[in-house]
């Protein structure tokens, strides 16, 4: 396909209000698109949209669960901004990180639920704009696509999902000159993935990434990952990695996911991980039902001093 010109379009961006979404909003408008911000808290996507300002961004409250709230978020960004070319199905959660054995089902089918059907839904409902106006479709997956989600595993199943819907999409909608890209990224410094760091060394006393290479661990900020996904939309890339080492990681998953599996089942400290992790027991009250919850802040929160699921929006 040609290089895409997002100088004049319409982008909607779910979980637009901070994280990765906001860099991506913040690198679109720089090329001269407009952007509308879809996010669960509608006042934080208000007054970010404020902010970036200019009469090129509008904030919207959606839940990306919910089919109809989504069809009303296009439905008002077709209104006030004239279509939509780009949809960014980026929202997501994590889990607080715990083994399958004892998470709480509903913690784990809600992570499923955000980021696995939120974005098939979110997708599903701006196709018809998108294909019309030729443009394009990004869908946010994750390194955890092809790595091991050893205590991140709903996470790790959703994304994993993701980059299959990705792929299918590609291929079915080429005939209709649209593109759709996926984008995968290792560590983001954006607020889920710090609440997920601090909630892990508070519960276990160990560190998220202790298990892998300092090299691994390295954050790229928000922006950085909006300015790949602007790029990747430009050139309508089907992958957008980042960082760029991780597409090693990504072309040679047929022999380095067998090996790390395999090695996760021997290396102590990993063992030890998981029986910490097991041990500080699931993120639920004391009576044994998980209380999952939307927070004021789009934090989906239990009754316990920690959230049952880390953050709403990547």
């Amino acid at each position: 396909m040609p290089r895409y010109d997002c100088d004049g379009k319409v982008a909607l961006i779910t979980g637009g209000a901070q994280g990765i979404g906001l860099g991506l909003a913040e690198a679109l408008l720089a090329r001269g698109a407009r952007v509308a911000l879809v996010d669960i808290n509608g006042d934080a996507a208000a007054a970010t949209a404020a902010r970036l300002g200019q009469g090129r961004a509008i904030g919207l409250g959606a839940d990306v669960t919910d089919r109809q709230a989504i069809d009303v978020a296009v439905q008002e960004t077709v209104k006030r901004l004239g279509g939509v070319d780009i949809a960014v199905a980026n929202a997501g959660i994590a889990p607080v990180p715990s083994s399958v054995r004892i998470m709480p089902e509903s913690e784990f089918e809600r992570v499923v639920e955000v980021n696995l059907l939120g974005v098939y839904r979110t997708v599903a409902a701006a196709m018809d704009e998108v294909v019309a106006r030729r443009g394009q479709l990004v869908l946010i997956s994750s390194v955890y696509a092809f790595v091991n989600g050893l205590l991140n595993s709903p996470y790790a199943v959703a994304k994993a999902g993701v980059e299959q819907l990705g792929r299918a999409l590609r291929v079915e909608l080429a005939v209709h000159g649209t593109g759709v890209t996926v984008g995968y990224f290792g560590f983001v410094d954006t607020k889920m993935v710090q609440d997920a760091f601090e909630v892990t060394r508070r519960r276990t006393g160990r560190d998220a990434g202790e298990n892998l290479p300092a090299f691994m661990l390295k954050r790229i900020t928000p922006r950085q990952a909006g300015e790949a996904l602007a790029q990747g939309i430009e050139r309508r890339r089907p992958r957008v990695i980042a960082p760029r080492w991780w597409a090693i990681g990504s072309a040679l998953r047929g022999v380095l996911g067998p090996a790390t599996d395999y090695l996760g089942t021997r290396v102590p400290q990993i063992r030890d991980s998981v029986r910490d992790a097991e041990a500080a027991g699931p993120s639920v009250p004391a009576g044994g039902k998980s209380a999952v919850g939307s927070g004021p802040h789009g934090i989906a929160t239990s009754t316990e001093d920690e959230p049952a699921t880390i953050r709403r929006s990547q």
